[in-house]
């Protein structure tokens, strides 16, 4: 987060009905690269389906031929049923586990789309979204929602698929066999829906809740990881054991609710599906004394009522998995679906020739509407010079380097580089203008090598080595294991944070770029070692436009140019010798930080 912008949480409503239905057709346009794989897989499951339908209808044959042949039993007309039922079997669980191949291939695949789509996204954000939103909620979205979305595609495509089928294709049997009993086991299906359908509506706004507090937990637990030392300096475990718990409590208590009300379905629908079952036993029995009905059909009738339940239970069972996939689906397309930067211009600008010339126009900017950070912000930089910001905490040293690095646009106004608006210009053109060093240091797996080389790729080794010697590095990589070749990430702890900085310094040399920023790069070393940073920076940035911010005053000293700013603007300019000399607000910073000192 940016020192000048106040951090608010990204909060989230209820979900309303037409944005719950807007995220499920989202989710169906999504899947279209893959729609003649699912719908293959959904022909496989309905053939399984259909298969499997036949067989009680063969099961009763067999019992009527029994029954009509005894005591002179025709088993050879039996055993050729049976095989045929066997065939049945073993035709249904081929096409079956085809079907799941299928569906776990596509899931596979279209969950990767997912995660590249949202790295994706990712890299063409503004930074506001990032300081408006926490890293664990986004961490949430590309694991934990996706995985929930993997799972239900697995699973539930064919789950209600076959059971779909096996719904259709068991009642048209049933009719052949009865219609009056088909009715009784008929009437208890729309009841069971409706009161099922009330249910998940209830059910659905805490699965929403449930996915958005997951992700307020995972942040929770990233920045108590990353924030240990803090923490126990500051004797916060209890707090934030405290402040983890709650949150823990609420994710449960919600997800309790959700489970309860989503669990509901199955018992509810197999109340209603066992009461029309017992009916149809009871008068099955009447019209089989009556010969109404033989007793292989209502052998084959009762299996088929079975049958005809064990669908209507399995949709019901599946719901809290749709109603998962669906709360997935509205967090996943709603990041895919934040504003992204401003496209660059049509035709943009270039420089050819860098001079370094850099003017602010009359600049004003506010990342909140009505709070302004910058006010009539003009300066202007001539080529080659050293120039510092300074100013207390809040100012708006940080936002400066903001606007120049288009991180952000300024509200009113205008920056130019070498007299060409930098709004006219590619971002990435832009930003590859400067070499930038960050008070906190960042540093990825991998080695110290590649660490380096990160901002300039075509960098031979000899230009690494040459770096690392002027930022003064090179003896403390020289004393690692492989040297240039040992593996480092943010967490190394064989590296001092001070050592890090420097290798974030040698990492902007080796960029070797017109022009440098420096955002409090030496407040993580100690004074020897900011002294030797100092001179090798000195040298890399002669003849080369540079800003500095530092809070530490006497790191600026022979800069060319000193902005003193407070409240967002310019109070006073000049050299350090000047701003000495004028007795003003940089004269009162300086010596209060002497007399400390």
């Amino acid at each position: 987060m940016h020192k000048d912008m106040p951090v608010s949480n990204s909060q989230r409503g209820k979900r309303k009905t037409g944005e719950t239905i807007k995220a499920f057709a989202r989710f169906l346009v999504s899947v279209k690269k893959y729609r003649g794989w699912l719908i293959l897989s959904i022909i496989l499951a309905v053939g399984s389906a259909t298969l499997g339908i036949f067989i009680p209808k063969i099961l009763g044959d067999m019992t009527n031929i029994a029954v009509d042949t005894y005591p002179n039993i025709d088993f050879g007309t039996i055993i050729g049923k049976v095989w045929l039922v066997v065939g049945l079997f073993v035709g249904s669980a081929i096409l079956n586990y085809a079907q799941a191949y299928i569906l776990t291939v596509v899931t596979a695949k279209y969950t990767r789309g997912l995660r590249n789509q949202i790295v994706d996204k990712i890299s063409r954000l503004p930074i506001s979204y990032f300081d408006k939103h926490q890293y664990g909620d986004t961490l949430s979205r590309m694991t934990n929602d996706i995985d929930v979305i993997a799972t239900s595609m697995s699973q539930e495509i064919a789950d209600v698929s076959l059971s779909i089928t096996t719904l259709v294709g068991v009642m048209v049997i049933m009719l052949t066999i009865s219609v009056p009993l088909s009715l009784i086991s008929f009437v208890v299906v729309p009841i069971s829906v409706i009161v099922v359908g009330k249910i998940m509506g209830h059910a659905q706004k805490y699965f929403v809740e449930r996915q958005s507090t997951l992700g307020i937990l995972n942040s929770a637990i990233e920045e108590d990881y990353a924030g240990q030392i803090i923490i126990k300096s500051n004797s916060h475990e209890a707090a934030s054991l405290e402040s983890f718990n709650n949150t823990n409590e609420r994710l449960n208590k919600i997800t309790m609710k959700a489970q309860f009300l989503s669990s509901l379905s199955f018992p509810v629908t197999h109340i209603f599906t066992n009461l029309g079952y017992v009916v149809v036993a009871v008068l099955g029995g009447i019209f089989t004394i009556n010969g109404q009905i033989t007793i292989g059909a209502l052998q084959a009738f009762i299996q088929y009522v079975s049958r005809f339940n064990r669908p209507i239970t399995e949709v019901a069972s599946t719901t809290a998995t749709i109603q998962g996939l669906i709360a997935s689906s509205e967090r996943i397309f709603e990041f895919l679906n934040e504003p992204e930067e401003e496209p660059d211009p049509v035709p943009a600008k270039t420089i050819e020739k860098v001079q370094g010339e850099v003017e602010f126009h009359n600049v004003n900017f506010s990342y909140v509407e009505g709070k302004p950070i910058i006010r009539n912000f003009s300066v202007k930089v001539k080529p080659g010079m050293n120039v510092a910001i300074v100013g207390p905490t809040g100012a708006g040293k940080t936002t400066i380097i903001n606007l120049l690095m288009r991180f952000y646009d300024p509200t009113s106004g205008y920056i130019t580089i070498d007299d060409v608006p930098t709004r006219e210009m590619k971002r990435a053109d832009v930003r590859k203008l400067f070499g930038m060093v960050l008070q906190d240091t960042w540093l990825f797996s991998g080695t110290v090598e590649e660490n380096l080389k990160y901002g300039n790729q075509a960098a031979t080794f000899a230009d690494i080595v040459r770096a690392a010697k002027s930022s003064n590095v090179h003896h403390v990589i020289e004393a690692l294991p492989k040297t240039y070749h040992s593996e480092i990430s943010e967490d190394s702890d064989n590296i001092s944070a001070g050592e890090k900085q420097l290798i974030t310094i040698a990492r902007a040399m080796v960029v070797n770029p017109p022009m440098m920023i420096l955002d409090e790069a030496t407040s993580n070393v100690d004074t020897r070692t900011e002294q030797l940073i100092q001179n090798s920076f000195e040298k890399l940035t002669h003849g080369r436009t540079s800003f500095v911010i530092a809070h530490r005053l006497s790191t600026i000293r022979n800069a060319d140019l000193i902005l003193v700013m407070r409240d967002g603007e310019i109070v006073e300019q000049g050299n350090h010798a000047e701003l000495l000399k004028a007795d003003g607000f940089y004269a009162e910073l300086y010596n209060s930080q002497f007399a400390e000192n």
